[in-house]
C-alpha cells in the first residue's frame, strides 16, 4: 500500500488532490514564517507582562522573551533546514514534535489562557489563524509524500504537546510547583 493510499483511508474525501499540489519540502516553511509572526503579535500585545500580571507567573523580561523565541525559531529553523534537504522520516518526525509544540499546542495554551482568565492571551489572532491550521496542513502533506505515518504523527503530536507543557512550566512559571 502506498502512503498516498495510506492517508486517502485518514483524510477527507478530496484532500489528497488538493494536497498534491504541495511538496512538504517547501510547505514546512509555512511553520517558521508564521512563528516569527506570532512573536510579533505577542511582543505588541504585551505577553511578558502578561504572564506576571494576568497568568501571575515569573515575570518574563524583553531580552528573556526575545532570547526565548530566538532559540525557539533556531531550533525550528535547524530542523525546517533538515527536514527540507534529506528524505529522512526521522527529520520529519522531529520537525513535527517541535512545531506542534511551538504552534499547534501552543494555540491551545493562548486559548486556554483567554478563557480561565477571561483575558486576551497576546497571540491569540495569529495562533487560531495560522498554529492551528498549518501544523496539520503539514503534517497531511508529510503523511502523503510518506515522510510521515499516522503513528508517527500522533508521536510527534505527543511529543509536542509534553515540550508545550515543559515551555510553559518552566517559561511562564519557572519550573514552580
Amino acid at each position: 500500500m502506498t502512503a498516498a493510499s495510506r492517508a486517502e483511508r485518514v483524510l477527507p474525501m478530496g484532500t489528497i488532490t488538493l494536497l498534491g499540489r504541495f511538496s512538504f519540502k517547501h510547505v514546512i516553511w509555512l511553520m517558521p514564517a508564521t512563528f516569527a509572526i506570532h512573536i510579533v503579535e505577542e511582543w505588541v500585545g504585551g505577553f511578558p507582562a502578561y504572564v506576571a500580571q494576568t497568568l501571575h507567573g515569573s515575570a518574563m523580561s524583553p531580552d528573556r522573551f526575545l532570547s526565548n523565541n530566538a532559540a525557539f525559531m533556531g531550533l525550528l529553523v535547524g530542523l525546517s533546514v533538515w527536514a527540507s534537504r534529506s528524505n529522512s522520516r526521522l527529520s520529519a518526525l522531529l520537525l513535527m514534535a517541535w512545531a506542534s509544540g511551538n504552534l499547534f499546542w501552543d494555540f491551545f495554551a493562548h486559548l486556554i489562557f483567554t478563557v480561565k482568565f477571561d483575558s486576551y492571551s497576546p497571540g491569540l489572532i495569529t495562533a487560531s489563524l495560522f498554529y492551528y491550521p498549518i501544523p496539520i496542513f503539514v503534517t497531511a502533506i508529510g503523511m502523503r509524500e510518506g515522510r510521515l505515518s499516522l503513528g508517527s504523527s500522533i508521536v510527534a503530536y505527543l511529543i509536542g504537546g509534553l515540550l508545550i507543557l515543559a515551555v510553559i512550566w518552566g517559561g511562564v512559571y519557572h519550573f514552580k510547583v
